[in-house]
């Protein structure tokens, strides 16, 4: 797939969500409600983002390399 250049704000969600998972793996059984709900709503930010309407036949080859290009970005950070 070509590289494609996604908002900042779509990245930073799928950073969010990343980090939000992460929490939810770890937690043991604290705060699994906030999470979960922290969950769902960077889901739907990430799903219903007005990019996906630019790139409709390789929306999931884009979603996976959104995902690839955020989980790189917290190895940096």
């Amino acid at each position: 797939m070509e590289s494609t250049v996604f908002p900042r704000d779509l990245v930073q969600a799928q950073r969010d969500w990343n980090i939000t998972y992460r929490a939810l793996t770890t937690s043991g059984n604290r705060h699994t409600t906030i999470l979960r709900r922290r969950l769902l709503d960077l889901s739907v930010r990430i799903w219903w983002h007005p990019f996906w309407a630019t790139v409709p036949s390789n929306a999931p080859a884009a979603r996976m390399e959104l995902r690839r290009l955020a989980r790189a970005q917290s190895l940096t950070v």
